[in-house]
């Protein structure tokens, strides 16, 4: 008896191995297969990204089912990204803690690095919930707000580094620790993630996903044709300013005026009124009269409409320079943050003088922003176009060295762009553009606008150069298309930025200009510069596409603001 159960547990244990064997073949045949898939998908996305071992190295972390999963992939990208930002924001707050106060400059720096980066930690979270919240259809069809969000991710980190003055040992330093400690590993994550999500049409072909590849239009539009979120009164509202020309006798909310007849004296105290949780848009009307203060649109205050009684009798004024030891950001006269915001009918300038070096009037980063009928004036940096999508119409902005600079998708349309006078050793660049990976969605366009001397400068425009623009980055973007130049242009029309070599890949470009400053026999001879394009290539810098606006897009942005705007070519 005793013999027959040694045989029978001896049996088992031969079964019990056979079967443990059988399930670990399997196992590891399920594994191998698992590995494989893995290491094909993880081919796939990142065979278009500039840095592949950093893509590979990104992405091993998924597994399992997920690994035939494109959009677990992009969702391992955005989140490694999003990490390494907080990782920066806690290093910026450990080096206040240790430097802040050691002096004035190195504070400034460093409030506006840990400002910059709470905003592309938002634009991340934006990113984020489209990616959890949406299936790869409609992850792909939003592409162009996504691309929006992760260029605007690198001009925040490119502005956080900006800040630090290099002929500063102190400041130096601390720009070197942020750096190489986390700001490098931010701009190369966004920059990978950018990649994939420009090749996102390829990646889906090559998984074999038989998707709609072309943007559906993702209609954000109620039938009125404003957007699904505004109420009744701001329909009604936005209705009424379009019909009667955007007139200061529309019902505002709020009414701003110096002589007291409004609910307050100050724009701020206007701005400062805003609800919490406030739907639809907030309108204030800002009386005649010259407002001597400092602005920021907090980014809480989304869809406001600030409106005054025209450029010549609202007039929002500041001096702060560079010169005085204030860091370019900081230097704005008015600042908006807030995704939404129109301004209409009003001036914001700073008066430091050319002398006052980087100067600036208007900073923006509100993203589907609009400024309508506008006066911006200032010498050097005059208007800041920060981050993310924004159209300007019927203004008059001027300026003298990069007077229009930024990292963002910008249209300047049918306005008045003035090169002024500037010191004795200085010349003119109309703009600079700090596009710093070759996938971002950004540039500056001037479209069907007059580009010219002001007055002091017409008589002795000889004596000073002026160009159209010099790259600020790498793959600075700029075209100038349907505008009249004047004479005052220096023939080359473009100038590079000294002790950099970013002639090969820049992309400048000009389309069908008039006026003596137009003819582009004498331009530069670089690589990267295009010359006269055609009106195919020029199609994609339209307000409707390089806004994303139009209606192919799926936002139609544009129209939803109720504000005068082209989306096509100005000319026949």
């Amino acid at each position: 008896m005793s013999g027959k159960v040694i045989i029978s547990a001896v049996s088992l244990i031969l079964v019990v191995g056979v079967a443990l064997g059988v399930v670990i073949a399997v196992n590891r045949k399920g594994e191998e297969n698992g590995i494989q898939t893995h290491q094909k998908s993880v081919e796939i996305i990142c065979q278009n990204t500039d840095d592949q071992k950093l893509c590979h190295d990104t992405l091993s972390s998924v597994k399992g089912l997920d690994t035939a999963d494109p959009k677990a992939y992009i969702a391992t990208a955005v989140k490694a990204t999003m990490d390494s930002v907080i990782k920066a924001l806690n290093m910026s707050d450990k080096l206040t803690t240790e430097h802040g106060s050691n002096a004035n400059g190195t504070k400034m720096a460093l409030d506006d690095c840990k400002d910059l980066l709470q905003s592309a930690i938002q634009s991340l979270q934006l990113s984020t919930d489209m990616v959890q919240n949406n299936n790869v259809q409609a992850v792909h069809d939003q592409t162009a707000d996504f691309k929006n969000w992760l260029s605007a991710v690198i001009s925040y980190q490119q502005a956080c580094m900006e800040g630090f003055d290099d002929g500063n040992e102190g400041e130096k330093k601390i720009k070197e620790q942020l750096h190489t400690g986390s700001l490098d590993q931010v701009q190369k994550l966004t920059g990978i993630t950018l990649d994939i999500v420009s090749s996102l049409s390829h990646i889906l072909e090559k998984f074999g996903l038989k998707l709609n590849l072309k943007p559906a239009s993702r209609r954000l539009l109620s039938k009125d044709g404003y957007p699904s979120w505004f109420s009744a009164s701001d329909r009604k509202l936005l209705a009424q300013l379009e019909r009667k020309g955007w007139r200061s006798n529309i019902t505002p909310n709020v009414v701003v005026a110096q002589d007291g007849s409004g609910q307050f004296k100050t724009i701020a105290e206007g701005l400062a009124s805003y609800p919490s949780n406030f739907q639809g848009r907030y309108n204030i009307y800002v009386k005649a009269g010259v407002y001597d203060e400092y602005i920021t649109v907090p980014k809480s205050a989304v869809n406001v409409l600030l409106y005054g009684d025209g450029p010549e009798k609202t007039i929002v004024t500041g001096h702060k320079n560079f010169r005085d030891g204030v860091k370019t950001m900081q230097t704005a006269t008015f600042a908006n943050t807030a995704q939404g915001f129109i301004a209409k009918a009003m001036t914001f300038e700073n008066t430091a003088g050319p002398d006052g070096h980087q100067a600036v009037a208007f900073r923006n980063q509100g993203d589907m922003s609009a400024v309508i009928g506008c006066h911006i004036l200032g010498y050097q940096d005059t208007l800041y176009v920060q981050t993310n999508r924004q159209f300007y119409r019927n203004c008059v902005i001027s300026g003298t060295i990069d007077f229009i600079f930024g990292t963002s998708p910008t249209v300047i349309q049918h306005s008045v762009i003035i090169a002024r006078k500037p010191l004795d050793n200085q010349f003119n660049t109309v703009t600079a553009d700090g596009t710093s990976a070759k996938n971002m969605d950004t540039g500056i366009v001037l479209q069907d606008c007059e580009i010219i001397p002001e007055a002091e400068l017409f008589p002795v425009r000889f004596q000073f150069k002026s160009y159209l623009g010099r790259p600020w980055k790498q793959y600075s973007r700029t075209v100038v298309m349907e505008s009249n130049i004047g004479d005052f242009l220096h023939p080359e029309g473009w100038c590079p930025w000294i002790g950099e070599n970013f002639e090969d890949t820049l992309y400048y470009a000009e389309y069908n200009n008039a006026g003596p400053g137009a003819a582009v026999n004498g331009r530069i001879k670089w690589k990267g510069y295009r010359g006269l394009i055609s009106r195919e290539e020029a199609a994609q810098f339209t307000a409707g596409q390089f806004l994303q606006a139009g209606p192919g897009s799926g936002t139609d942005w544009l129209k939803a603001l109720r504000v005068p705007h082209v989306l096509d070519f100005a000319k026949a």
